[in-house]
Protein backbone atom coordinates (compact mmCIF):
# COMPACT_ATOMS: atom_id res chain seq x y z
CA UNK A 1 0.00 0.00 0.00
CA UNK A 2 1.29 3.31 -1.22
CA UNK A 3 0.46 6.89 0.96
CA UNK A 4 -0.65 9.09 -1.45
CA UNK A 5 1.94 12.16 -1.37
CA UNK A 6 -0.09 14.75 -0.73
CA UNK A 7 -2.11 12.81 1.83
CA UNK A 8 1.32 11.72 3.41
CA UNK A 9 2.13 15.28 3.67
CA UNK A 10 -1.23 16.16 5.66
CA UNK A 11 -1.02 13.09 7.85
CA UNK A 12 2.91 14.45 9.04
CA UNK A 13 1.72 17.24 9.61
CA UNK A 14 -0.77 16.21 12.11
CA UNK A 15 1.13 13.08 13.69
CA UNK A 16 2.40 16.23 15.93
CA UNK A 17 -0.50 17.03 17.45
CA UNK A 18 -1.68 14.67 20.65
CA UNK A 19 -3.96 12.71 20.74
CA UNK A 20 -6.61 12.65 23.63
CA UNK A 21 -7.37 10.19 25.83
CA UNK A 22 -10.94 8.54 24.71
CA UNK A 23 -11.64 6.88 27.55
CA UNK A 24 -12.29 9.92 29.60
CA UNK A 25 -12.86 12.47 26.51
CA UNK A 26 -15.99 15.13 27.05
CA UNK A 27 -17.61 16.68 23.97
CA UNK A 28 -17.09 20.18 24.66
CA UNK A 29 -12.67 19.21 25.16
CA UNK A 30 -12.82 17.21 21.60
CA UNK A 31 -14.57 19.86 19.53
CA UNK A 32 -11.96 23.04 21.14
CA UNK A 33 -9.65 20.63 19.78
CA UNK A 34 -10.95 20.53 16.32
CA UNK A 35 -11.28 24.26 16.35
CA UNK A 36 -7.66 24.90 16.53
CA UNK A 37 -7.07 22.05 13.08
CA UNK A 38 -10.04 23.81 10.72
CA UNK A 39 -9.34 24.10 6.73
CA UNK A 40 -9.44 27.11 5.95
CA UNK A 41 -12.71 28.99 4.74
CA UNK A 42 -13.20 28.23 1.05
CA UNK A 43 -13.32 31.06 -1.80
CA UNK A 44 -15.24 29.49 -4.17
CA UNK A 45 -18.05 31.62 -5.68
CA UNK A 46 -21.17 30.10 -5.55
CA UNK A 47 -24.25 32.38 -7.79
CA UNK A 48 -26.40 32.28 -4.73
CA UNK A 49 -26.47 31.25 -1.29
CA UNK A 50 -28.70 32.19 1.91
CA UNK A 51 -29.18 30.91 5.47
CA UNK A 52 -32.77 29.80 6.39
CA UNK A 53 -34.08 29.06 9.86
CA UNK A 54 -36.66 26.43 10.23
CA UNK A 55 -38.95 25.51 13.00
CA UNK A 56 -37.33 21.78 13.26
CA UNK A 57 -38.18 19.23 16.08
CA UNK A 58 -35.81 20.61 18.66
CA UNK A 59 -36.43 24.06 17.64
CA UNK A 60 -35.14 26.25 15.26
CA UNK A 61 -32.94 24.73 12.78
CA UNK A 62 -30.51 26.32 10.62
CA UNK A 63 -30.05 25.39 6.66
CA UNK A 64 -27.89 27.03 4.28
CA UNK A 65 -29.21 26.76 0.19
CA UNK A 66 -26.21 26.98 -2.39
CA UNK A 67 -27.87 27.33 -5.70
CA UNK A 68 -25.66 27.52 -8.73
CA UNK A 69 -28.01 29.01 -10.78
CA UNK A 70 -30.49 31.43 -9.62
CA UNK A 71 -33.80 31.60 -11.83
CA UNK A 72 -33.77 28.51 -12.71
CA UNK A 73 -35.67 25.07 -11.18
CA UNK A 74 -32.45 22.76 -9.93
CA UNK A 75 -32.71 18.67 -8.63
CA UNK A 76 -31.61 18.98 -4.87
CA UNK A 77 -29.02 17.78 -3.11
CA UNK A 78 -29.77 17.56 0.88
CA UNK A 79 -26.29 17.61 2.40
CA UNK A 80 -25.33 16.20 6.13
CA UNK A 81 -22.13 16.94 7.13
CA UNK A 82 -19.63 14.42 8.92
CA UNK A 83 -17.88 14.86 12.73
CA UNK A 84 -18.88 11.81 14.72
CA UNK A 85 -22.36 13.14 15.32
CA UNK A 86 -20.37 15.17 17.77
CA UNK A 87 -18.53 18.07 15.50
CA UNK A 88 -19.33 19.64 12.24
CA UNK A 89 -21.48 23.18 10.95
CA UNK A 90 -22.80 24.83 8.15
CA UNK A 91 -19.06 26.46 7.91
CA UNK A 92 -16.86 22.94 8.68
CA UNK A 93 -18.53 21.47 5.44
CA UNK A 94 -18.83 24.64 3.26
CA UNK A 95 -16.03 23.99 0.72
CA UNK A 96 -17.27 20.67 0.05
CA UNK A 97 -20.90 22.08 -0.33
CA UNK A 98 -19.81 25.15 -2.70
CA UNK A 99 -17.66 22.71 -4.71
CA UNK A 100 -20.68 19.94 -5.19
CA UNK A 101 -23.43 22.67 -6.24
CA UNK A 102 -20.89 24.04 -8.96
CA UNK A 103 -19.66 20.71 -10.21
CA UNK A 104 -23.21 19.16 -10.26
CA UNK A 105 -25.67 22.06 -11.23
CA UNK A 106 -27.51 21.14 -8.71
CA UNK A 107 -29.27 23.21 -5.35
CA UNK A 108 -27.19 21.78 -2.10
CA UNK A 109 -29.01 22.11 1.18
CA UNK A 110 -26.79 21.87 4.02
CA UNK A 111 -28.60 20.88 7.12
CA UNK A 112 -26.63 21.99 11.00
CA UNK A 113 -28.16 19.16 12.61
CA UNK A 114 -27.96 18.84 16.41
CA UNK A 115 -25.32 17.45 18.06
CA UNK A 116 -24.55 14.28 20.67
CA UNK A 117 -23.54 13.75 23.17
CA UNK A 118 -26.50 16.85 24.13
CA UNK A 119 -28.78 15.34 21.69
CA UNK A 120 -28.24 11.94 20.67
CA UNK A 121 -29.64 9.95 18.35
CA UNK A 122 -32.35 9.86 17.37
CA UNK A 123 -32.29 13.99 17.59
CA UNK A 124 -29.90 14.04 14.39
CA UNK A 125 -31.81 11.99 12.51
CA UNK A 126 -35.06 14.10 13.50
CA UNK A 127 -33.35 16.88 12.11
CA UNK A 128 -32.57 15.59 8.98
CA UNK A 129 -36.29 14.09 8.34
CA UNK A 130 -37.71 17.79 9.27
CA UNK A 131 -35.32 19.57 6.79
CA UNK A 132 -35.84 16.86 4.29
CA UNK A 133 -40.06 17.80 4.86
CA UNK A 134 -39.40 21.34 5.02
CA UNK A 135 -37.19 20.97 1.55
CA UNK A 136 -40.21 19.18 -0.26
CA UNK A 137 -42.86 21.60 1.12
CA UNK A 138 -41.01 24.81 0.30
CA UNK A 139 -39.53 23.58 -3.26
CA UNK A 140 -40.78 26.90 -5.51
CA UNK A 141 -39.24 29.31 -3.08
CA UNK A 142 -35.67 27.27 -3.01
CA UNK A 143 -35.66 26.53 -6.80
CA UNK A 144 -35.79 22.98 -6.90
CA UNK A 145 -37.61 20.26 -8.51
CA UNK A 146 -39.51 18.32 -5.84
CA UNK A 147 -39.39 15.41 -7.66
CA UNK A 148 -35.50 15.13 -8.55
CA UNK A 149 -34.02 14.90 -4.34
CA UNK A 150 -30.51 13.21 -3.47
CA UNK A 151 -29.48 12.74 0.34
CA UNK A 152 -25.26 13.11 0.46
CA UNK A 153 -23.55 13.21 3.47
CA UNK A 154 -19.79 12.19 4.67
CA UNK A 155 -18.71 9.77 7.33
CA UNK A 156 -21.29 10.05 10.18
CA UNK A 157 -23.13 12.35 7.91
CA UNK A 158 -23.38 9.55 5.54
CA UNK A 159 -25.06 7.47 8.12
CA UNK A 160 -27.77 10.15 8.05
CA UNK A 161 -28.39 10.26 4.60
CA UNK A 162 -29.32 6.56 4.53
CA UNK A 163 -31.16 6.34 7.46
CA UNK A 164 -32.84 8.83 5.46
CA UNK A 165 -33.16 7.00 2.45
CA UNK A 166 -34.60 3.85 4.84
CA UNK A 167 -37.44 5.90 6.40
CA UNK A 168 -38.55 7.12 2.76
CA UNK A 169 -39.47 4.03 1.48
CA UNK A 170 -41.61 3.45 4.32
CA UNK A 171 -45.22 4.94 2.83
CA UNK A 172 -46.04 5.65 6.55
CA UNK A 173 -43.16 7.91 6.92
CA UNK A 174 -45.16 10.47 4.56
CA UNK A 175 -41.64 11.68 3.37
CA UNK A 176 -40.48 12.43 -0.32
CA UNK A 177 -39.03 10.16 -2.68
CA UNK A 178 -35.29 10.08 -2.61
CA UNK A 179 -33.86 9.71 -6.25
CA UNK A 180 -30.08 9.23 -5.26
CA UNK A 181 -27.55 8.59 -1.87
CA UNK A 182 -23.83 10.06 -2.72
CA UNK A 183 -21.88 8.73 0.52
CA UNK A 184 -18.18 9.22 1.25
CA UNK A 185 -17.15 6.69 3.52
CA UNK A 186 -20.16 6.49 5.77
CA UNK A 187 -20.13 5.31 9.27
CA UNK A 188 -22.25 1.97 9.22
CA UNK A 189 -21.76 -0.38 12.00
CA UNK A 190 -21.30 0.18 15.13
CA UNK A 191 -19.18 -3.17 16.07
CA UNK A 192 -15.69 -1.58 14.68
CA UNK A 193 -14.52 -4.93 13.96
CA UNK A 194 -14.00 -5.16 10.42
CA UNK A 195 -10.16 -5.91 8.92
CA UNK A 196 -9.65 -2.41 8.25
CA UNK A 197 -9.98 -1.23 12.12
CA UNK A 198 -7.27 -3.73 12.38
CA UNK A 199 -5.18 -2.59 9.33
CA UNK A 200 -6.15 1.41 10.50
CA UNK A 201 -6.15 1.31 14.07
CA UNK A 202 -4.25 4.53 14.02
CA UNK A 203 -2.01 6.67 12.22
CA UNK A 204 -4.82 7.52 9.73
CA UNK A 205 -5.85 10.79 11.00
CA UNK A 206 -9.55 8.69 12.19
CA UNK A 207 -8.82 5.90 14.55
CA UNK A 208 -10.00 2.93 16.37
CA UNK A 209 -10.62 4.46 19.34
CA UNK A 210 -12.27 7.96 18.17
CA UNK A 211 -15.02 5.99 16.19
CA UNK A 212 -15.62 3.88 19.06
CA UNK A 213 -15.99 7.61 21.24
CA UNK A 214 -18.17 8.64 18.44
CA UNK A 215 -20.72 5.49 18.69
CA UNK A 216 -20.83 5.82 22.40
CA UNK A 217 -21.94 9.62 22.21
CA UNK A 218 -23.90 8.80 19.53
CA UNK A 219 -26.08 5.80 20.92
CA UNK A 220 -27.15 6.05 24.43
CA UNK A 221 -29.32 3.21 24.98
CA UNK A 222 -28.22 -0.59 24.09
CA UNK A 223 -31.57 -0.93 22.17
CA UNK A 224 -30.38 1.67 19.46
CA UNK A 225 -27.44 -0.35 18.39
CA UNK A 226 -29.96 -3.18 17.26
CA UNK A 227 -31.80 0.32 15.06
CA UNK A 228 -31.17 0.01 11.45
CA UNK A 229 -32.10 4.00 11.29
CA UNK A 230 -28.80 4.14 13.78
CA UNK A 231 -26.76 1.47 12.73
CA UNK A 232 -27.54 1.17 8.87
CA UNK A 233 -25.47 -2.39 9.06
CA UNK A 234 -28.64 -3.78 11.19
CA UNK A 235 -30.91 -2.78 8.65
CA UNK A 236 -32.56 -6.25 7.26
CA UNK A 237 -33.81 -5.16 4.15
CA UNK A 238 -32.63 -2.38 1.30
CA UNK A 239 -34.57 -3.63 -1.30
CA UNK A 240 -35.81 -0.65 -3.27
CA UNK A 241 -33.39 2.16 -2.04
CA UNK A 242 -32.71 4.57 -4.10
CA UNK A 243 -29.00 4.11 -6.51
CA UNK A 244 -25.84 5.14 -4.51
CA UNK A 245 -22.95 5.95 -5.33
CA UNK A 246 -20.09 5.43 -2.43
CA UNK A 247 -16.98 6.80 -2.54
CA UNK A 248 -14.72 5.40 0.69
CA UNK A 249 -10.65 5.98 1.31
CA UNK A 250 -8.43 3.35 1.24
CA UNK A 251 -6.33 3.76 5.01
CA UNK A 252 -9.30 4.23 6.76
CA UNK A 253 -11.12 2.10 9.72
CA UNK A 254 -14.75 2.48 7.83
CA UNK A 255 -13.19 1.35 4.36
CA UNK A 256 -14.23 -2.35 4.96
CA UNK A 257 -17.74 -1.25 6.10
CA UNK A 258 -18.45 1.19 2.95
CA UNK A 259 -17.29 -1.64 0.51
CA UNK A 260 -20.12 -3.97 2.54
CA UNK A 261 -22.37 -1.86 2.08
CA UNK A 262 -22.15 -1.45 -1.55
CA UNK A 263 -21.94 -5.29 -1.91
CA UNK A 264 -25.33 -5.41 0.41
CA UNK A 265 -27.38 -2.62 -2.11
CA UNK A 266 -25.82 -4.58 -4.95
CA UNK A 267 -27.59 -7.87 -4.14
CA UNK A 268 -30.78 -6.29 -3.09
CA UNK A 269 -31.22 -4.93 -6.39
CA UNK A 270 -30.21 -1.09 -6.34
CA UNK A 271 -27.89 0.45 -9.04
CA UNK A 272 -24.57 1.25 -7.28
CA UNK A 273 -21.58 2.48 -8.47
CA UNK A 274 -18.77 2.11 -5.78
CA UNK A 275 -15.22 3.61 -5.62
CA UNK A 276 -12.25 2.94 -3.24
CA UNK A 277 -10.00 5.66 -3.02
CA UNK A 278 -6.21 4.12 -3.25
CA UNK A 279 -3.50 5.90 -0.76
CA UNK A 280 -5.73 8.49 0.83
CA UNK A 281 -7.56 8.68 4.56
CA UNK A 282 -11.44 9.51 5.94
CA UNK A 283 -12.17 12.59 5.50
CA UNK A 284 -9.64 13.10 2.54
CA UNK A 285 -13.20 14.44 0.16
CA UNK A 286 -13.00 17.88 2.17
CA UNK A 287 -9.72 19.11 1.76
CA UNK A 288 -10.47 20.31 -1.72
CA UNK A 289 -7.44 22.54 -3.00
CA UNK A 290 -4.73 20.32 -1.13
CA UNK A 291 -5.35 17.25 -2.55
CA UNK A 292 -6.09 16.10 -6.15
CA UNK A 293 -7.42 12.87 -4.89
CA UNK A 294 -10.12 15.32 -3.14
CA UNK A 295 -11.15 17.66 -6.40
CA UNK A 296 -11.17 14.15 -8.24
CA UNK A 297 -13.72 12.22 -6.02
CA UNK A 298 -15.94 15.26 -6.18
CA UNK A 299 -16.12 15.45 -10.06
CA UNK A 300 -16.85 11.83 -9.82
CA UNK A 301 -19.62 12.04 -6.57
CA UNK A 302 -21.17 15.42 -8.23
CA UNK A 303 -21.15 13.39 -11.90
CA UNK A 304 -23.10 10.54 -10.76
CA UNK A 305 -25.32 12.57 -8.82
CA UNK A 306 -26.19 14.60 -11.29
CA UNK A 307 -27.03 11.73 -14.15
CA UNK A 308 -28.80 9.99 -11.65
CA UNK A 309 -30.98 13.19 -11.06
CA UNK A 310 -31.28 13.78 -14.45
CA UNK A 311 -29.69 17.21 -14.77
CA UNK A 312 -29.50 18.83 -17.83
CA UNK A 313 -27.72 22.23 -18.27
Amino acid sequence: MTIDPQAQAILSMFAAIPQPDFATLQASDYRAMIAQQKLPPSNELVAQIADRVITGPGGPLALRLYHPKPGATLPAILFFHGGGWVDGDLESHDNLCRRLANLSGCAVIAVDYRLAPDAPFPAALDDARAALQWLHAHAGECQIDPHRLAVCGDSAGGNLAIACTLMARDPAQNLPRISHQLLFYPVIDAACDTPSFDSYASGYLLTRDMMQWFWRQYLKHPADRQNGHAVPAQAVDLAGLPSATIITAQCDPLADEGAAYAKRLQHAGVPVEFKCWDGVFHGFASMTGMMQAADDALVLGANAVSRALGHQD
